[in-house]
């Protein structure tokens, strides 16, 4: 992460956003000082655990199973506070302060973080445990409740936002506590020979880095015991609850119904998946595990060729968060979290580690440009958990059944898992753009950077969105095979300046690089009309607008009401308007009846001009419809 710098205008500047903007807004956010919006209660469950490990209080709380949240209102004043997860909040900040301590020195900003971790560190127990639901409540209950508690998906937040924090600063102290927590679950379930698998994955892609991080064995095997144990019968959720063991395959919204390796399809709890998806896919590249690899791409197709979204989201439904059967994609009722199209980025970022295809170079393009920007407003302080494709606001007020979507951004959310979830992809971003091998270097995201790898320097300049241009220099250390993805939305692809050589990996252009050596290629793209596949049935004669990673959509506050009446010419002759796109089409112009239903007519269409404004830009001009697929005709 300290070796690559975005020097891309738009991505530079949603680095920077977030560094002078969103962090100290979400900092604000967790310490509960943000008039309006719902209380995080994370700063506070840290000062009460630190000042209950330092004896001051010895009052137990019960900790009742299938309870996710605990109100003030049904808690005790000096118990636990919020939703089970929360310490996880914090430890998202701290990630996203450490890339963008990389990105940007910051004194303030790393002493802020630094007091934070000061007292993250006053909540751990003696034995290295961590996690104030249970040092505040009852520290005697750890790891009883495994399936719900999450525990695990603590650490590896925790896990995570250490490396990122070391790698920025070399300071090692919570990376130390980090390693005391791992530890503690190693000795406990390995050593222990304990049964036991996170019920919300994490903690299986946060060991992969931690081993690779410290190359202490140890969390490797951590991590392969988890994900061997997975979905074994009897099921441990059975034996953790004292209940029979069960003879039908349970537990798919914990993918722990089947071993790992039997896996084919994604169901359950979309971002738990694929969490666990992208741990299984470090651990297979590691380990050289075949099953592994061939069930992580068998699970890769399985999402992105049959349940997700043109946008680049996953998870359907707002019942668990989690995926529905195939082609099911509703486009106002889409739960489509944005931390579910983060963890698709994960996942789709390890199978390019794992084998190097387009297909996950293009759907990790997809889900960064489009759900993910969307989940975060353009002033940094309101955000998006839902990203449905099409919204009408007088529905969702009227209905109660899609009171789980939002017409405008929230301040904070009790749950707010996403907001610094986005802080720390946008911040790291840098980790995302190359992949490499012994002797090959790929570079798969075309964002302007400059990178210092073990290769040698590499300076990535663009301007895709102005005249399709990408030059690249490179001045090696020594001499490797420089691979370029061509992303599936480019039209042509042309080598101005450089000599290719046949590529061993498909639609990835292959440079010998042997000196210093100057590439400049010329996209040739347009827009583009997107149809889905026909299954998916509420989609059947209706197309989605793209251009280049970005999908557009349709605004009431540039196209007036009733954005169900519009359809698109697909002969039409595009053109820009800043970052706009404006279309030829048409306007249903049916004249309201007093039957609500009446014998067929022809409707009749007027011609109109469609503006179509990028998705991830939608909802920062008030409250209004938006739509994303419309007729064509």
């Amino acid at each position: 992460m300290n070796q690559v710098r975005i020097t891309d205008p738009f991505w530079k500047g949603k680095q920077e956003f977030v560094r002078t903007a969103v962090i100290p807004y979400q900092w604000d956010a967790l310490n509960d000082q943000v008039p309006g919006a719902a209380p995080s209660y994370c700063i506070r469950n840290f000062k009460l655990a630190a000042e209950k490990i330092q004896g001051k209080t010895k009052i137990k709380y019960p900790i009742p199973r299938d309870k996710w949240e605990f109100l003030p209102k049904d808690s005790e004043k000096d118990s636990f506070h919020g939703f089970i997860f929360q310490d996880t909040d914090v430890y998202k900040w701290i990630e996203a302060v450490g890339y963008s301590l990389a990105n940007h020195p910051d004194e303030k900003l790393e002493a802020l973080a630094d007091s934070a971790i000061e007292l993250i560190c006053k909540a751990q127990l003696e034995n290295g445990y961590l996690d104030t639901l249970y040092a505040i409540n009852d520290p005697d209950k750890v790891f009883t409740d495994l399936r719900d508690k999450h525990e695990l998906y603590c650490f590896g937040h925790l896990c995570e936002g250490a490396i990122a924090y070391y790698h920025a600063t070399k300071k090692r102290k919570l990376l130390d506590a980090t390693e005391r927590f791992a530890d503690f679950i190693y000795d406990w379930f390995v050593k222990e020979d304990r049964k036991g698998y996170p019920g919300h994955e994490i903690a299986e892609m946060a060991l992969m880095k931690l081993y690779e991080e410290t190359g202490k064995d140890k969390y490797l095997t951590l991590c392969k015991y988890f994900v061997d144990h997975r979905g074994e019968r009897p099921y441990y959720y059975d034996l953790e609850r004292g209940e029979e063991p069960s003879k039908d395959l349970k537990y798919q919204y914990q993918q722990a119904h089947l071993p790992v390796r039997e896996q084919k399809e994604a169901v359950g709890h979309a971002v738990r998946a694929v969490y666990l998806y992208s741990g299984m896919a470090d651990l297979a590249r590691v380990t050289g595990d075949e099953g592994l690899r061939l069930a992580c791409r068998e699970l890769f197709e399985d999402i992105t060729r049959k349940k997700m979204y043109v946008t680049g989201a996953i998870g359907s439904t707002h019942m668990g968060e989690a995926f529905t059967s195939a082609f099911d994609l509703p486009n106002d009722m889409a739960y489509a979290e944005t931390c579910a199209s983060i963890g698709l980025i994960f996942f789709a970022h390890r199978m390019l580690r794992l084998s190097v295809k387009q297909e996950y170079g293009d759907v990790l393009e997809r889900a960064l440009y489009n759900t993910v920007l969307s989940g975060m407003a353009a002033d940094g302080k309101s955000f998006f958990y839902v990203n449905p494709l099409e919204v009408d606001p007088d529905r969702v007020h009227g209905d109660e059944r899609m009171n789980f979507v939002k017409t405008v951004r929230q301040k904070w959310f009790g749950c707010a898992c996403c907001p610094p979830n986005i802080s720390r992809l946008l911040s790291g971003l840098g980790d995302y753009l190359t992949t490499s091998g012994e002797e090959e270097l790929f570079l798969h995201l075309l964002i302007g950077a400059d990178m210092d790898t073990d290769f040698g320097k590499i300076s990535v300049e663009e301007s895709l969105f102005e005249d399709g241009g990408l030059s690249i220099q490179i001045s090696p250390k020594k001499a490797f095979t420089f691979y370029l993805r061509v992303p599936a939305w480019v039209d042509q692809a042309q080598v101005l300046c450089g000599e290719t050589k046949d590529s061993n990996y498909p639609n990835y252009l292959a440079f010998e690089i042997k000196e210093d050596t100057v590439l400049s290629l010329k996209f040739t793209f347009g827009p583009r009309l997107i149809q889905a596949d026909p299954r998916v049935s509420e989609n059947i004669g209706k197309v989605a607008v793209t251009y280049g990673p970005f999908v557009y959509c349709l605004e009431e506050a540039d196209n007036g009401k009733h954005l169900w009446e519009l359809a698109i010419d697909p002969s039409t002759t595009w053109k820009f308007s800043g970052n706009n796109l404006i279309a030829n089409g048409y306007r249903l112009q049916e004249s309201p009846t007093e039957a609500l239903y009446s014998p067929y007519e022809k409707p009749h269409f007027q011609a109109t001009k469609l503006t179509f404004v990028p998705y991830h830009a939608w909802g920062n001009r008030g409250e209004g419809e938006m739509r994303v697929y419309l007729s064509a005709r």
